[in-house]
């Protein structure tokens, strides 16, 4: 089969969102196969061997399945090649039947004195429309109608004209003069309104409405013709109207009498339109989500979100008019300003304001400084002096000499805080020969113990130390009579002292544990009586390598610091003792070429490194060695400050701007 083009998409979309469903990985081939084996009228089975080439057969199935029912759900059907072969003799064996069924009828009279049969009963939601009916049943119908009404004017011809008047159903009822009662019991004239009723009702079933207005309107003329009176003509207006409807204060269908009536639902019966009917039941249940109850699920969880079943479509973000202007014009006066900045830094710079205005800075912190831990008497000048302050320039000086006698104050004596908690002994150094000269001795020593032990019997005396080289001198007539065995003899003996030897040697050897403590004692030393603090300024960092050694020297010899970077103003600091000290200095002086592997884009710059100051300090300042880029002067001072030590960066900037004011003069 062939879909339209909409039932193509709709198929497609439908069969897509299925295949999302079941499967993760080759969606758009497998959706593609299937749609291309449906459209081009595939069965089940073929549809299940083109999967079998992306999934498992027991998927594959699975979707074949699922694939014919959305084929269903959205109104297509897929018509198999047997059923679109229609042989000519199927045709004909119709054609026979229907004119057997006509020429039976024709052959049967009409009925004079029977009721015709009654319609087949329909379901009020399963109506019969009015073309399944064929032309000659309505012919038929219509012809035993008139021979009713023939025979209903037969027996009504000696009776008095009769009136007619519309009904409020539509159809007409007889009604006999008032003046001919005895008339109205011999005929019964409403078992003639009942049956004309009845009649109409069987008619209606089978032809619908449209039918039933015409016969109604036929037999009410039939019964009005019999009285010799035709009914009263109505307007063309009041014949083309409807029935009137009635309904409650509820809304439902009411009759005359107030009861509900049922209406007959109309239900398509073309392929058309019911295919269009499923068409648009589909597309509601594709767009109403089905509503998961999250909430009382045991296993929910609020923070894992919830995935959509289909893939949101990415929509257009335009950006508000005149944003990029915006930022444009930003940039501009940065680089204006910017630019007025070298200009006036240039200037400065030139008249050495610049440098004089920094410099008169530093000193108003050092001031600062020193006021601020400074107080106004010292304690050894407070039992002396009288006011408790020290007097001003013209002012004469007040002293207490009740407070001074013959005798002297000799004040405690206080230990150093660097000197050792130990005393140190000096370690003694021999010289080569003196070495020598002291092993030879020991050893004679121990020989002349072991001897003394053999004499007494304490141990056994030793084998004697045979080689091959002295094999036939020691062993003489033994190594004649019987060599290969006094060989053998002998490589054995020369094989146990190297065992010996070399157990000796293990047990002496250390353990990996050990080497790296001992290693680590040697390059680490006491830092409790004081530590050893060398200040560096470095102008360029420029190369990665340079940082690399800084970082990874300092972490090898167990020192503590920091680097702080700032433009061209760059402060290492290192704490430890003198040994280290000592290397990491021949490190930054001498080890790494700063000019040579410079990589500043700067060619002005001269890259360098400068000690600034190297002394001693009671304790650590700082702890693992790690770089700090700060982007302000005052940045990079409250760094220092924070560990006590705003000194070491005053010393290197005003350092710095020391060598800036020599350059412009």
């Amino acid at each position: 089969m062939s879909l339209s083009k909409r039932e193509y998409e709709d198929y497609k979309a439908a069969v897509e969102k299925m295949v999302y469903k079941y499967v993760t990985r080759d969606r758009s081939s497998i959706v593609s196969a299937i749609t291309h084996a449906v459209d081009s009228g595939c069965d089940k089975r073929k549809v299940e061997d083109k999967l079998m080439g992306y999934v498992d057969k027991s998927l594959a199935y699975k979707l074949a399945e699922k694939a014919f029912i959305v084929l269903e759900d959205i109104g297509a059907k897929v018509k198999s090649s047997s059923s679109r072969k229609r042989t000519h003799k199927d045709e004909n064996d119709r054609e026979k039947d229907s004119k057997r069924a006509r020429v039976k009828e024709e052959k049967e009279p009409p009925p004079e004195n029977k009721q015709p049969p009654p319609p087949p009963t329909t379901a009020p939601n399963n109506t019969v429309s009015p073309g399944q009916i064929q032309a000659q049943q309505i012919k038929d119908i219509m012809a035993k109608a008139q021979a009713v009404i023939e025979e209903r004017k037969k027996a009504m011809a000696n009776l008095h004209p009769v009136e007619s008047k519309p009904a409020t159903n539509g159809a007409a009822v007889p009604l006999i003069n008032q003046a001919s009662p005895a008339a109205l019991a011999g005929v019964g004239s409403s078992d003639v309104s009942s049956r004309i009723a009845e009649l109409q009702a069987r008619i209606q079933a089978q032809l619908g409405n449209v039918s039933a207005i015409g016969i109604g309107s036929a037999l009410a003329a039939g019964v009005g013709g019999a009285g010799g009176a035709p009914p009263p003509a109505k307007p063309q207006g009041e014949q083309s109207k409807p029935t009137p409807l009635i309904l409650d204060a509820e809304g439902r269908t009411v009759d005359m009498s107030g009861k509900e009536v049922h209406l007959t639902q109309r239900i398509p019966t073309l392929k058309a339109n019911i295919r269009a009917k499923k068409r648009e039941e589909f597309k509601q249940q594709l767009q109403e989500k089905p509503v998961e109850d999250t909430v009382e699920s045991t296993f929910f969880d609020n923070r894992v979100s919830i995935r959509p079943s289909m893939k949101a479509k990415r929509m257009f973000k335009f950006h508000d008019q005149g944003r990029f202007i915006q930022l444009a014009q930003r940039e501009r006066a940065k680089a204006r300003l910017e630019k007025l900045q070298n200009e006036i830094s240039q200037v400065a710079k030139k008249t050495g304001i610049s440098s004089a205005a920094k410099l008169a800075q530093l000193e108003q912190r050092d001031i600062k400084s020193t006021t601020d831990g400074c107080p106004d008497v010292e304690w050894w000048d407070v039992v002396i002096l009288k006011g408790n302050r020290y007097p001003e320039e013209n002012e004469p000086i007040a002293i207490n000499e009740d407070y001074i006698t013959r005798l002297i104050e000799h004040p405690l004596e206080m230990k150093c805080p660097s000197d050792p908690s130990k005393p140190v002994t000096l370690q003694v150094f021999l010289t080569k020969q003196e070495r020598k000269k002291l092993r030879r001795m020991n050893r004679r020593e121990a020989w002349k113990e072991k001897q003394e032990k053999i004499r007494l019997g304490l141990e056994p005396p030793p084998e004697p130390k045979v080689r091959m080289a002295n094999l036939m001198r020691v062993l003489g007539t033994e190594a004649v009579l019987d060599p290969t065995k006094m060989e053998k003899h002998v490589r054995e003996q020369m094989a146990k002292r190297l065992k010996a030897h070399q157990d000796a040697n293990a047990a002496r050897k250390l353990t990996p544990d050990q080497r790296r403590d001992k290693k680590i004692r040697k390059l680490k030393e006491d830092t409790t009586t004081g530590v050893h603090v060398s200040v560096y300024k470095v102008t360029d960092f420029s190369n990665g390598s340079h940082k690399f050694k800084v970082e990874t020297n300092a972490k090898q010899l167990f020192l503590t610091g920091t680097v702080v970077l700032f433009k061209d103003i760059n402060v290492v600091v290192v704490e430890g003792g003198p040994k280290q000290q000592k290397k990491y200095k021949k490190l930054m002086m001498e080890r790494i070429k700063w000019a040579e592997e410079s990589r500043s884009k700067d060619a002005e710059l001269e890259s360098k490194c400068q000690l600034i100051w190297e002394g001693s300090v009671p304790e650590r300042s700082f702890g693992e060695m790690q770089f700090k880029a700060c982007p302000t002067e005052s940045f990079a001072r409250d760094h220092f400050k924070k560990h006590g030590v705003e000194q070491y960066w005053d010393l290197a900037y005003g350092k710095k701007i020391l060598e800036e004011a020599d350059e412009g003069v």
